[in-house]
């Protein structure tokens, strides 16, 4: 294996491949707890807005079943949960052990419990049968993986014929302008935010990065296409500060 092979991106840090996977479990184990909080305190509340566009753009229909993948505190899981309803399942699936106990916790506390299962499972290698999910949603995850051409073919092994894939993520912005505010606000605020928030300045820093090392729009779109799946296309929001991707196995 090359060097390029051995060694990956951790925001601006090149580490092992093997250290990554735990360098992105501390930093979710440290921010877990204020998660939601920091969220809305991020976007100032529009990541629900996003989040909404995903669920009208998924097609959940009652009696289906849908993994939320990477799906932290459980923000779709809840909304999925009522759409597929007492004949449908919600998977929420997240490699983070403290990400999934603060959404188990959290839905329950909502009374959210028969139709949805919880597993830590890595994204790179689902634990889960050939075709077996109609929908499948990432939100804010697919940055973090490791091997992220690894993970888009896990999905589409996992997801049943006909069915859908949806990623929600950071992207690239459409204007100059936006591009050089997004990165004044991205560097300089957030991690001071985190710092007063979750006293986790390091954290957020890692955020930032992350999101400028992530492939861009045209760049997953041909990814997603590559790992098997059709009729890709993609949405910009808030001028490409998030894009949702789309797309089918057929």
């Amino acid at each position: 294996m090359s060097v390029e092979q051995e060694t990956i991106d951790f925001g601006y840090k090149t580490v092992n491949r093997e250290e990554k996977v735990g360098m992105v479990a501390e930093v979710f184990h440290s921010v877990a707890a204020k998660y939601d909080v920091m969220n809305d305190l991020m976007s100032g509340g529009i990541h629900r807005l996003w989040k909404r566009f995903t669920i009208d753009c998924s097609g959940a229909r009652p009696g289906q079943k849908v993994l939320d993948l990477a799906g932290g505190t459980g923000d779709l899981t809840a909304k999925f949960s009522r759409i597929v309803g007492d004949g449908g399942e919600v998977v929420l699936a997240d490699i983070n052990e403290s990400m999934l106990k603060m959404g188990r916790s959290k839905l329950r506390d909502k009374g959210i419990v028969g139709n949805v299962r919880y597993v830590q499972a890595n994204a790179e290698a689902l634990p889960f049968p050939d075709n077996c999910f109609d929908l499948i949603t990432i939100s804010f995850g697919l940055r973090n993986v490791t091997d992220k051409d690894a993970a888009l073919r896990s999905m589409f092994r996992v997801l049943k014929p006909g069915g859908r894939l949806l990623v929600l993520e950071f992207s690239k912005p459409e204007m100059k302008a936006l591009s050089k505010v997004y990165d004044a606000y991205s560097f300089h605020l957030l991690p001071k935010m985190g710092k007063l928030i979750v006293n986790d300045a390091e954290s957020y820093q890692y955020l930032a990065e992350s999101i400028r090392m992530h492939p861009d729009q045209e760049t997953l779109k041909g990814m997603m296409q590559d790992a098997g799946l059709e009729g890709v296309e993609y949405y910009n929001l808030t001028g490409g500060v998030v894009a949702l991707h789309r797309a089918y196995k057929f």
